[in-house]
């Protein structure tokens, strides 16, 4: 069955094709970059008054940069619903299946060339050839298939095990040139690419090369903040180089919000503090393995020159999940129709054609966003490191937008709207769901 619904959309791009005139088709590059447990307030233009981000603050200004953009929680199923549109209770996170059909797939079916570079996690962190990025829509990876949790990782190139290294200083340079070799040496210049770069950092055992370390005013997780900044930069000015710009359309996000609470220590061992791999979540209450805006809101910068608006700043809500339907506008693929997707195209939103974004969000068995309001049941999924034990077991409703720390549940004030956004919870859920994989981080 994934097969032919791929098959079909191969037929419908190749019409699409035929049928839009010459100076139409020339669909857009899509080069995503992917970090890992960057909170919210870390770079410049998010509010960070420690770390230096030129690059991403410049990035800023030459498109749009949404305040209202959500991934998921934790890595594996931020992964998931990113790659097929469809929240981790369909797509299951750590444990996606290969029959669930990613961006990518749809992609390569109407002619674009992929890649996918560094962190997978979507195969339960092994090698399950079936399950990853080759049989998953891309012609070509290098990374590693899970986190580095032990401080080691180990590389695979395409399906082939490759070398290990426990230098975890060196692997945002290491995607960062395995990336730009594939723009410069690996890609056919006549055809549309996707690029999907996936990085390690700033993922829990943190680390910055010699030229970095020791270089930020905020500790050794600053540090790995402005090398990342840097290396986007060396990678952008590829784009530059090779004249590929002006037809890119790049996304810089997040897989979810930051290490920041203090139960949890692990660190690489010789590291001078606990909390140096610790991220900034600003004004946003908890972080990475919660259901508060500090899990779930992340930074999101997106640039296509003349197509999105320039030096622009949306509080529209979008998510991960929209970048399927929204892919399939712009290259042309038809959204399968075997199965729940939970995304929206969002181009009017990027072109600046709307203010608009979605009707509401959904957090992964905990709660729904809908406009300002957003409600948590009083069961609400945490994961272990990020509980709050003096949180009251009751049902939770916030206005974000006067109060975007969640710091006064006005439930008791609003029971029709407490009612209305419980019902909409359960409506998400029962619509073809199953259960993620708990446990894995």
């Amino acid at each position: 069955m994934k097969n032919l619904i791929i098959a079909i959309g191969y037929l419908i791009g190749a019409a699409y094709l035929t049928n839009v005139e010459a100076e139409e088709i020339k669909r857009p590059n899509i080069l995503i970059i992917f970090t890992d447990d960057q909170g919210y307030s870390d770079i410049g233009c998010y509010g960070s008054t420690t770390n230096r981000t030129p690059r991403l603050d410049q990035l800023a200004q030459e498109g749009t940069r949404f305040t209202s953009f959500y991934s998921q929680t934790v890595c594996g199923p931020s992964r998931s619903a990113l790659l097929t549109g469809r929240q981790p209770i369909r797509s299951k996170g750590w444990s996606m299946p290969a029959s669930e059909i990613t961006f990518a797939e749809l992609m390569q079916s109407v002619g674009y060339q992929t890649a996918c570079i560094g962190k997978w996690d979507v195969s339960n962190r092994k090698a399950i050839t079936e399950r990853m990025p080759n049989a998953q829509g891309f012609d070509y990876y290098f990374g590693t298939l899970g986190a580095n949790d032990n401080g080691t990782v180990s590389f695979h190139e395409n399906n082939l095990p490759g070398d290990s290294t426990s230098d975890m200083g060196s692997l945002t340079r290491l995607y960062t040139n395995h990336a730009i070799d594939y723009l410069t040496s690996q890609r056919d210049p006549e055809k549309p690419f996707l690029l999907y770069v996936a990085h390690t950092m700033m993922h829990t055992i943190i680390d910055a090369s010699d030229r970095f370390r020791g270089k930020s005013e905020g500790d050794l997780y600053g540090d790995v903040v402005e090398e990342f900044d840097f290396e986007t930069g060396r990678l952008l000015d590829t784009l530059d180089d090779l004249e590929l710009s002006d037809n890119t359309l790049v996304i810089y996000t997040s897989d979810n919000g930051p290490w920041n609470q203090d139960k949890y220590t692990k660190r690489k061992k010789g590291h001078p503090a606990d909390s140096i791999f610790w991220g900034d979540a600003g004004p946003l209450r908890n972080g990475k393995g919660s259901p508060y805006e500090g899990g779930y809101r992340l930074p999101c910068i997106i640039r296509w020159p003349g197509k999105v608006p320039e030096g622009n700043t949306s509080d529209a809500i979008f998510a991960t999940i929209d970048f399927l339907p929204t892919f399939s506008s712009l290259a042309g693929y038809e959204i399968p129709t075997d199965r729940h997707i939970d995304g929206v195209d969002q181009l009017d939103l990027l072109l600046g054609k709307t203010d608009s974004g979605r009707d509401h969000f959904y957090f992964n068995r905990a709660g729904v966003r809908r406009g300002r309001w957003k409600y948590l049941r009083a069961s609400a999924h945490f994961y272990g490191y990020a509980i709050e034990p003096n949180r009251e077991k009751v049902e939770e409703l916030y206005d974000l937008k006067m109060d975007i720390g969640e710091t006064k549940n006005v439930a008791l004030q609003y029971p029709k709207l407490l009612a209305e956004l419980r019902e909409l919870t359960q409506s998400i859920e029962g619509s073809d769901a199953g259960e993620s994989e708990p446990g894995i981080q």
